[in-house]
């Protein structure tokens, strides 16, 4: 379920209601930033990573913030929006972004933020039961730079991989980077496990810097796997025994096919319940 009502800004308005303009600039150039978190029994799950990605992409950005403007802050209003909206389980979106102006006027460098939440069933999520079929997108590329790791509000070569996959009736679609490599899929990250060993596409080959990927990278070589972030290209990816999507949502998704290839999920139901 929708929200009832967003934070605009540190004020609540119902849902349905406008709150920006036609000169607002992330809805003419995509200028800023968002994050997609998950709360489980009223905390949010990892927030300390989103925080790290959202700040250090507005520093990128050459946000100027006020002191005001600092992690808790951004906290405590996206836990108080889920109390007024009476979800205890949600998936949360704050995005932030500059406000108006043209391309070389913006009226000011000041964040601007919005906060959705939309209710989660109770408890927390598992494995998925079937396996997802995922297939490529080769129309549009994600680019190698300084922006390339960010949850930036420019996201038409994932929007577009999604409708494709929807017009196939797949769950999810590969991005690839500018060298022809695998980047990520619209939604999540990429991981594969070949001879025992897990890969990642590097942050140098374009992908976002997703939380549970942070995460995942952490977690596995402490129960003693080995991982490694690579350039991974797509007859590797094809030849692997197990992919995986992570996100902080669904936090890990097995693959069950990717073109004509069948893949297995043993070790995401062994790792699953450790995350």
């Amino acid at each position: 379920m929708l929200s009832s009502y967003i934070n605009y800004n540190g004020k609540i308005f119902n849902a349905e209601e406008a709150v920006i303009t036609a000169d607002n600039r992330s809805f003419r150039y995509g200028d800023g930033l968002f994050e997609t978190m998950r709360l489980e029994d009223g905390q949010v799950s990892l927030h300390k990573y989103h925080f790290d990605r959202l700040f250090k992409g507005l520093s990128i950005l050459k946000f100027q913030l006020p002191s005001s403007f600092t992690p808790q802050f951004l906290y405590d209003a996206c836990l108080s929006l889920c109390t007024k909206n009476k979800h205890a389980n949600a998936r949360i979106r704050l995005m932030v972004f500059r406000g108006e102006g043209a391309v070389f006027e913006p009226v000011n460098h000041h964040p601007n933020f919005i906060i959705q939440t939309w209710e989660l069933p109770a408890g927390k999520p598992s494995l998925n039961e079937n396996g997802l079929d995922i297939g490529f997108y080769y129309d549009a590329i994600k680019s190698i730079d300084i922006l390339s790791n960010l949850k930036n509000n420019n996201y038409l070569p994932y929007l577009m991989a999604a409708l494709h996959a929807k017009e196939n009736k797949w769950n999810d679609c590969i991005v690839l980077n500018s060298e022809g490599r695998i980047c990520d899929a619209s939604i999540a990250n990429i991981f594969m496990l070949k001879d025992g060993e897990v890969n990642t596409p590097a942050l140098s080959e374009g992908c976002v810097a997703g939380v549970m990927r942070r995460f995942l990278l952490e977690k596995l070589p402490a129960m003693g796997f080995k991982v490694n972030e690579k350039k991974i290209e797509i007859n590797e990816l094809l030849n692997a025994e197990e992919i995986w999507l992570t996100n902080a949502v669904s936090k890990l998704k097995w693959v069950k096919s990717l073109n004509e290839k069948k893949f297995v999920n043993k070790l995401a139901l062994n790792i699953f319940p450790e995350l």
